[in-house]
């Protein structure tokens, strides 16, 4: 959880609103078919569903008030990974400051896979 505090009071942002910006804005990028995420009973990945891609993302929070994310994503077969993992690392950057006011140190980008249409 992230606390912001400024002359009027405190702001608090759990984590979960940060993974629910990132997953919607790494979604959105081209090439992209969703956030994936690691079954534990069998070691598989499955691609989730609208509602639940925060969970293909973590976020840590650093001691310099920033936040560092880690995402896992499905992609188009076909598509530049390279192209793809700038075009998500700029957008998820720039969503979470503008939504948030909390800078972002670092994206990684994760391809657990690669859907065939």
């Amino acid at each position: 959880m992230v606390k912001i505090i400024n002359p009027d009071g405190m702001v608090s942002i759990a984590s979960e609103v940060f993974m629910n910006i990132v997953g919607d804005a790494a979604t959105r990028c081209f090439g992209v078919k969703g956030m994936v995420a690691l079954q534990k009973e069998n070691g598989l990945y499955q691609l989730l569903r609208r509602e639940s891609m925060g969970k293909g993302v973590s976020v840590t929070f650093d001691e310099d008030g920033t936040v560092s994310v880690a995402l896992h994503i499905a992609v188009d077969q076909g598509v530049n990974l390279a192209a793809v993992g700038r075009s998500i690392i700029n957008e998820v950057t720039y969503k979470v400051a503008q939504a948030t006011g909390v800078p972002v140190k670092r994206v990684d980008v994760y391809v657990d896979g690669v859907l065939i249409d």
